[in-house]
């Protein structure tokens, strides 16, 4: 298994649903596959499923919903994350099903890149400690999540994450799906990209930068390309 990055990377892209169980049928519907077992986030009442992607270091695709069994062990009236208790997007789940809403970054020091990010004039929220249990293991992880849930930037702009142990996408299963490119857009563009270079994201179109991230001024703000065993699909948010 090859290290970790230190540099900042694509950690996960994260795609929501009205139900789990609506997010592996359109997984498999859509992808082809079947995404493995997730586990549950007690501080938020959610559960997931989870996939891995090849070509990209430590990466996976995660089916979030909420846990209609689950109480939040998070104090109300702070939100969930991801913007999952917005009334708009949980009515566009329920009414046109999953999509792709967000991608989350791994960083090596997560406070610090909050706080870089912080001196922008952009609040991406306090760091919180988050884990559950898998059959491989305790995850731990310490992540940004605003009091309000917000995703920023449409969505575009990343939740920051490191991990504190084994990462999930060490023990997921090779299925056949690839990320290509993430293209991230917003008509504040220069404010998108200035963040996503403070962080130290070298972005497609700079000296010596990898090509898998870009940023366009205008269309959906993400658009990740995947190759999966029923060919090239475009994902949309």
């Amino acid at each position: 298994m090859s290290a970790r990055p230190t540099a900042p990377a694509l950690d996960h892209l994260v795609v929501a649903a009205d139900t789990l169980a609506d997010g592996v049928a359109w997984c498999e519907a859509v992808l082809g596959v079947t995404p493995a077992p997730g586990g549950a986030h007690a501080l938020f009442g959610t559960h997931n499923r989870l996939l891995r992607l090849d070509g990209a270091d430590h990466a996976y695709l995660e089916i979030i919903a909420i846990d209609p069994a689950a109480t939040p062990t998070r104090a109300a009236p702070l939100r969930r994350w991801f913007d999952l208790d917005d009334p708009v997007l949980r009515h566009r789940l329920r009414s046109h099903g999953p999509r792709l809403i967000h991608w989350v970054a791994r960083v090596a020091d997560a406070a610090a890149a909050a706080q870089a990010l912080r001196a922008r004039g952009i609040e991406r929220g306090p760091l919180l400690a988050a884990s559950r249990a898998t059959p491989h293991g305790e995850l731990r992880w310490r992540l940004t999540v605003r009091d309000d849930g917000q995703r920023l930037f449409g969505g575009a702009l990343p939740t920051l994450i490191a991990w504190d142990g084994p990462h999930p996408a060490a023990s997921l299963p090779a299925q056949g799906v690839a990320l290509r490119g993430l293209r991230l857009a917003h008509v504040r563009a220069d404010g998108l990209r200035g963040a996503l270079q403070t962080l130290g994201f070298g972005l497609a179109g700079e000296p010596g930068a990898d090509d898998a991230v870009s940023v366009a001024p205008n269309g959906p703000a993400l658009t990740a390309t995947l190759d999966t065993p029923r060919g090239p699909v475009t994902l949309t948010a």
